[in-house]
């Protein structure tokens, strides 16, 4: 039998989670995304959910009464108001996927909210960037109803890792692991940035190999750079969630903070409208961020 399923939110990873699914054949989906109440997105959302072959809903009771799993793919900072406005429409037996990259504090607190719906709050780390894998990107569940989702998930062929029974522990993982990821991307642009004032980004470089030979450091800056141009707003808030984490167990976030900060500096610039493409080439990438300080 077909999963019906509802995304709530339908951002990037709710458009292309979607696209993974319906290209398989594997699912009826509604979503609703606030945006789709605003005029000047609504458009544009709608038309996305409309060739992906994805119905809109009303509200968010009406997108997930009937649906099997639900999917939470909203802001970090909305999530908690977004899961609130679905509780009208949730029951027992049904799925809810919090995708989000939000504090294991914040996923507690979102499960305490479900709970008395009676349906199944699934706490989902997404380990990898969703475009290259569709639904098959890689995550890491945990929660009560984590062990009775998985052969469902796998069946639609999502790639699940089951790690816990308890809520905040897949989330724990990708918080922490960000620390070392999110803050090596914004080493990456300081230190590049930096270099070319000086031009001395082939030897920079070229040290770097020497130190970590197994690493493809030319090609690792460009990525790098690239993901914070894509995607630093929200790396940034993240990072947020990663401070709040560590504060909460007692430890100063100096990194997490800092980390946050360049990322939602490079989300200010506005580099991703300037450049109007998406590239990983390091010059390129470092060239439109320094046209973009000038402004």
């Amino acid at each position: 039998m077909a999963e019906r399923i509802a995304f709530i939110g339908f951002g990037e990873a709710g458009q292309t989670i979607s696209r993974g699914l319906r290209g398989e054949g594997h699912a009826a989906i509604r979503t609703y995304d606030i945006l789709f109440d605003d005029p000047v997105n609504a458009g544009k959302l709608k038309s996305a959910a409309e060739a992906l072959g994805v119905a809109v809903a009303a509200n968010h009771v009406d997108a997930v009464r009937d649906a099997d799993l639900v999917f939470l793919a909203v802001t970090a900072s909305s999530s908690i108001d977004a899961a609130l406005s679905c509780v009208p429409g949730l029951r027992k037996g049904q799925f809810f996927l919090d995708i989000n990259s939000v504090s294991p504090q914040r996923k507690l607190q979102t499960a305490e909210r479900i709970a008395p719906t009676g349906a199944s709050y699934v706490d989902v780390a997404v380990m990898a960037p969703v475009a290259p894998y569709l639904h098959k990107v890689p995550c890491l569940i945990g929660g009560p109803g984590a062990g009775e989702l998985l052969p469902r998930a796998r069946a639609l062929g999502m790639k699940l890792k089951l790690v816990s029974d308890e809520v905040g522990q897949a989330s724990a993982i990708k918080m922490f692991r960000s620390i070392m990821i999110k803050g090596l991307e914004a080493l990456t642009l300081e230190c590049m940035l930096a270099a070319g004032e000086y031009r001395v980004e082939d030897q920079v470089l070229a040290s770097l190999t020497e130190t970590f030979p197994s690493l493809d450091w030319n090609r690792i800056s460009g990525y790098m750079i690239e993901r914070m141009v894509s995607h630093g707003g929200r790396r940034a808030a993240e990072m947020r969630e990663v401070a709040a984490t560590l504060r909460g167990i007692g430890i100063e976030p100096l990194m997490a903070e800092a980390t946050a900060a360049r990322q939602q500096w490079i989300a200010d610039l506005g580099v991703k409208q300037r450049l109007g493409k998406t590239t990983e080439d390091r010059a390129d990438l470092v060239g439109a961020i320094r046209a973009a300080m000038k402004k």
